[in-house]
């Protein structure tokens, strides 16, 4: 009897390359992995439609996804991780020298409030350095993947017809979170970024989570064994992964590559851990801030997040 198959999503990279190629395959079922560019475009159809079987997702659209009941949930497989300090620019010419400066001011928001990069860089200039975000209109160039959410009143939307890059060229933003320009005019705002984003992981453990895997719950509960089988295959390829990474055998390294070489050697660890317990201090970390950002309106506990059959495990 053949396997069942499901349509699946998540980008190509290293830690699910195995996977992909079929050199690691989960025992219960077979994968049918779909491309969809953007990434983001996938997070929306699963969020809205529940368009996929098994997808790569945004860990705070989906953490905001679950508090409004979407029928989907994750097992603690963080295929994304990067620093966020450096997400955040400003116009030097708004006398912004630290993140506390951009209180009374407006700062953009590449696409939605509850964008995984916004939170986590909103939670580090509030958590490390001050900020009172209720004291900065945050300006948003899109809307949210969950359809339903309602951002706190101080979040607005950009004016029609204004580009977030053109309004931060001009000054008519002070700085603006997850947007790529290039002009002499712009700075990040937190400098040596990387080197912070390393600080803060060698003094607290955080390696910021961006992506997880969720799967559609009526599967879950049709095979309850499916959770443990698909996080067990994503924690094969990535061992394969970080063996190639720790041998130096990853051939055209990217900028994700040298982000996890630097951690593993800051760590002396896989810097790329999946389980509910090796990553319990980086979620509720997270859903801290997803909390006092209003992206959620009541704290959840890690293992609420997670399929069950996966709470104890560890890859």
């Amino acid at each position: 009897m053949p396997l069942p198959a499901y349509k699946a999503v998540s980008r190509t990279q290293g830690n699910n390359r195995a996977l992909k190629d079929g050199v690691v395959k989960p025992s219960t079922c077979t994968l049918d992995f779909i491309e969809v560019d953007p990434l983001i475009a996938a997070f929306r159809r699963m969020v809205r439609a529940s368009e996929f079987d098994i997808c790569e997702m945004a860990i705070t659209t989906y953490i905001c996804a679950k508090a409004h009941g979407k029928k989907m949930t994750a097992i603690p497989v963080p295929l994304v991780r990067q620093f966020h300090h450096g997400a955040i620019l400003v116009n030097k010419n708004a006398g912004i020298k630290v993140p506390k400066d951009l209180e009374g001011k407006r700062v953009g928001v590449n696409r939605g409030y509850t964008v995984t990069t916004g939170v986590w860089a909103r939670g580090i200039m509030a958590s490390e350095y001050g900020l009172d975000l209720s004291k900065v209109t945050w300006v948003l160039s899109g809307d949210e993947h969950v359809a339903e959410y309602v951002a706190p009143k101080n979040v607005v939307p950009i004016e029609p017809g204004k580009k977030m890059e053109d309004m931060l060229i001009s000054g008519e933003l002070a700085g603006a979170i997850g947007v790529d320009v290039k002009h002499p005019d712009i700075a990040p705002l937190i400098p040596d970024a990387a080197e912070a984003g390393l600080a803060l992981f060698r003094s607290k453990g955080i390696f910021p989570i961006n992506h997880l895997v969720v799967i559609r719950d009526e599967l879950l509960e049709k095979h309850p064994e499916l959770a443990a089988d698909i996080f067990n295959a994503f924690a094969k390829s990535k061992q394969m992964y970080v063996a190639d990474l720790k041998a130096g055998k990853i051939e055209k390294p990217d900028a994700a590559d040298a982000v996890h070489l630097k951690v593993m050697q800051a760590s002396g660890a896989d810097p790329l851990p999946y389980g509910v317990e090796p990553n319990r201090k980086v979620i509720e970390t997270l859903i801290g801030h997803a909390l006092s950002q209003g992206i959620i309106t009541k704290r959840v506990s890690v293992e609420d997040l997670f399929a069950k059959g996966t709470w104890g495990l560890a890859g």
